[in-house]
């Protein structure tokens, strides 16, 4: 298991306004709605969720440089845990257009709004019960989206993810390193359930025998 960087610098180029994510709303109606992976938390106002989350490409380097690390190749399969409108689904198909690709979301509200192209390949399912059979993906990633399990559920959901890859995985999420980002995320987040420190996330993987790659995304 290896810790390897491909979201951070997206996450970096995001200014945020810690102090009024909890003054200028409600933290708890916010996340309320947030919670309910619809309208409001994908395309409605920022404050309870992406504010509209539109295509736009920035995933694309993100698909570049996993295809160059983990060496895929056409006919490969990629599965995309928690794979909300399918932007990066979308940008593995557009680099290499002979990849397979698979995505589960929660949210049927984010399979309706998917890409176009990639919305016949999206299913609406819980990452604790994977629809797959063991062994059946080259590549398995999940980008920020463990964290909005509860700790009891997190274990399952790695194993899940341990029990469909046949090679590779990347599991993302957010977590801290000392007081200020454990203050600034508990601010900005409206969806996580589980606040840990890297440590603990190491806890997790051990006891799931989760053998993947991961990174962590901080708020500082």
């Amino acid at each position: 298991m290896a810790y390897t960087e491909f979201v951070s610098l997206i996450h970096k180029s995001t200014k945020r306004d810690y102090v009024a994510r909890v003054v200028d709303y409600p933290k708890e109606v916010a996340a309320e709605k947030a919670k309910k992976w619809a309208y409001d938390y994908w395309d409605g106002d920022r404050k309870t969720g992406y504010g509209g989350y539109k295509y736009d490409g920035r995933w694309q380097k993100v698909a570049k440089a996993m295809i160059e690390h983990y060496r895929l190749k056409p006919g490969d399969r990629i599965l995309d845990v928690g794979s909300g409108k399918g932007f990066l689904l979308h940008d593995f198909k557009e680099l290499l257009p002979e990849v397979e690709i698979q995505g589960i979301d929660i949210s049927e509200y984010a399979k309706e709004h998917a890409v176009e192209d990639v919305r016949d390949k999206l299913l609406v399912a819980c990452a604790t019960d994977l629809p797959f059979e063991s062994n059946s993906f080259d590549l398995v990633i999940s980008i920020t989206t463990l964290h909005n399990l509860p700790p009891e559920k997190m274990v399952k959901a790695l194993k899940e993810i341990e029990r469909v890859r046949k090679k590779n995985a990347y599991v993302c999420v957010e977590s801290f390193r000392n007081e200020t980002e454990k203050v600034n995320l508990m601010y900005w987040q409206l969806t996580c359930e589980c606040f840990a420190r890297p440590n603990t996330w190491a806890w997790y993987f051990e006891t799931a025998g989760y053998t993947g790659d991961h990174e962590f995304i901080y708020f500082e």
